[in-house]
């Protein structure tokens, strides 16, 4: 079965929960409440990622995926010794670049317009 049923996703043959494991009720408790002030703040990666997904998947599924990101940026800072550098608010953007132009031509062309790119000079 190829379809995504609410809570459920299929890979390779088996079918994995949609659900978060249980775990510490109150570090899930401070980390969502981090994520929730994470994806207020201005300017960082991790309010984008908050807008980013808020705007597919609905609020409360985009606040467990900032959580969970806070979680793996915290192991990598314990496991590398390292300082924490933000990725900065347009990191998705830039990232996905091309994706986004394509899908704005198309958006775009599909209402009339003949669309030419060219760069502005920077």
């Amino acid at each position: 079965m190829d379809r995504h049923l609410s809570g459920q996703q299929e890979s390779a043959g088996k079918r994995k929960s949609g659900k978060t494991g249980k775990g510490d009720v109150w570090l899930r408790a401070a980390l969502t409440e981090a994520a929730h002030a994470a994806s207020h703040a201005k300017n960082t990666y991790l309010a984008s990622q908050y807008q980013h997904l808020a705007a597919r998947r609905g609020k409360n599924k985009a606040i467990v995926a900032v959580a969970h990101t806070i979680v793996r940026i915290v192991w990598h800072l314990l496991d590398h010794d390292c300082e924490y550098v933000d990725l900065g608010a347009r990191y998705l953007e830039e990232r996905d670049r091309q994706q986004i132009e394509r899908r704005l031509v198309r958006r775009l062309e599909n209402f009339g317009y003949k669309v030419k790119l060219e760069p502005t000079a920077a």
